[in-house]
């Protein structure tokens, strides 16, 4: 076998140019190939983390009636109760889950001001002391919700850093007082994610939908917020998922949970915000897109394929004459066809290498001038390799047949 291989990498650099030309065909497919399953994947690591963010892996869970969040501005309705310490506990108890608190959340277009200012389309939030953590949020000024807080039902408040700007102009509120539907708030500290993460935006639909989520918020302690909105709200709950891959097994959990102790489901439901399955929906699309385009790739495959057993049946023809001397002193059928076949599956492994370099220069390229982001799949780059030897042998066949199965007088006689 050895002896097979230098032969064929003797073969094919005594015909550099001719060698080139029949692995032109796997280059191209196979540096396409790459390029497009590179940027296929960038794309959906790309979508994940725009909807995820960037490691925070939290699961919502909200009361909602019918597809929309339900609206308390009518009050509470019947039948859905308070959740209380035992179905704290069985969702703590959720596989996978790290951390589960609990809140209270309503936009609010013009309850929060302070002075003349005031945040439009914001977000007050009734939270427990533990939820900061939960959802990856950070104290960047003065301090977050104590227990004494929550226990006192003090009227103090925690700024995230658009509702501080926008409130404050850049000045430090610490200290300050802000108004909430009248009541007087005084501000205790401000909070910022733990890590930084800008989404890539290339539609307008993904600017209003992070512009939306961008909105600023206000936390003020949850037991304060019957002070505020006039009674006690059924809360919603936020878990912290292990890893992201547990977020949609983890939201089936609690929804199970939260629905069980309801009186009735048909009107009104706990429905988790499944990110990761939005996440995969807009990746299955992306993917039907881009399949057209590696069918296309593929073709070329195909015609490389087809030069490689066009170029092998040129080479059997050149080399009748050496066929019939290696016949004539006793070579088997199984050697000239390993031999041949050998040729054909270094050619196009050969191109299969060089188009796998190629694809990962084309998908930097591709990074650079259009912003898409890509990443480079080992596990495409050796089935491309793989697959480039199969091509090898799929068309080797032929010819390595036709040469083994040539008569040996026959062979000698050819000029």
């Amino acid at each position: 076998m050895l002896e097979n291989i230098r032969l064929s990498f003797r073969g094919i650099l005594s015909h550099k140019m001719r060698s080139f030309l029949t692995m032109l065909g796997i280059i191209i497919g196979i540096a396409a190939i790459i390029a497009i399953v590179s940027t296929i994947h960038g794309t959906n690591e790309q979508i994940k983390k725009n909807l995820i963010g960037s490691g925070v892996n939290t699961v919502t869970v909200r009361l909602t009636q019918g597809d929309w969040d339900y609206d308390y501005s009518g009050g509470v309705p019947d039948g859905i109760p308070m959740i209380d310490e035992t179905v704290r506990s069985e969702l703590k108890g959720i596989s996978h889950a790290e951390g589960v608190s609990l809140y209270s959340m309503r936009q609010d277009y013009d309850g929060v001001y302070h002075l003349n200012d005031s945040i439009s389309g914001g977000y007050v939030i009734g939270v427990e002391p533990d939820y900061f953590a939960t959802v990856g949020l950070t104290v960047k000024s003065g301090r977050g919700i104590s227990k004494t807080d929550l226990r006192k039902a003090e009227k103090i408040c925690v700024l995230d850093e658009s509702s501080s700007r926008t409130l404050f102009q850049g000045e430090d509120p610490v200290g300050r007082t802000i108004e909430i539907r009248t009541e007087p708030f005084t501000v205790a500290g401000v909070v910022t994610d733990k890590e930084k993460f800008e989404p890539t935006i290339t539609t307008m639909s993904e600017y209003y939908t992070y512009s939306q989520d961008q909105a600023g918020r206000v936390y003020i302690p949850i037991s304060t917020w019957p002070s505020v909105y006039q009674y006690d709200e059924p809360q919603n709950v936020v878990i912290r998922a292990d890893r992201t891959e547990s977020m949609t097994d983890i939201g089936k959990s609690a929804e199970s949970i939260l629905n069980a102790n309801l009186s009735s489901t048909e009107m009104y439901s706990y429905k988790a915000q499944d990110l990761l399955e939005q996440a995969k929906e807009i990746q299955q699309l992306s993917e039907s897109t881009n399949m057209m385009l590696l069918w296309i790739a593929g073709i070329s495959l195909l015609v490389g394929g087809i030069g490689v057993m066009n170029i092998m049946l040129v080479s059997v023809t050149e080399r009748t004459s050496e066929i019939g001397l290696k016949k004539a002193i006793g070579a088997p059928k199984k050697a000239i066809m390993m031999q041949f076949l050998t040729e054909a599956v270094v050619l196009t492994s050969t191109g299969g290498l060089l188009g796998v370099i190629t694809g990962i220069i084309l998908a930097g390229l591709i990074s650079q001038i259009n912003g898409t982001p890509v990443a480079i799949s080992g596990t495409a780059a050796l089935f491309a390799v793989a697959f480039s030897m199969f091509i090898g042998i799929l068309f080797g066949y032929l010819p390595s047949r036709k040469a083994a199965n040539l008569d040996p007088i026959e062979a000698l006689r050819h000029e």
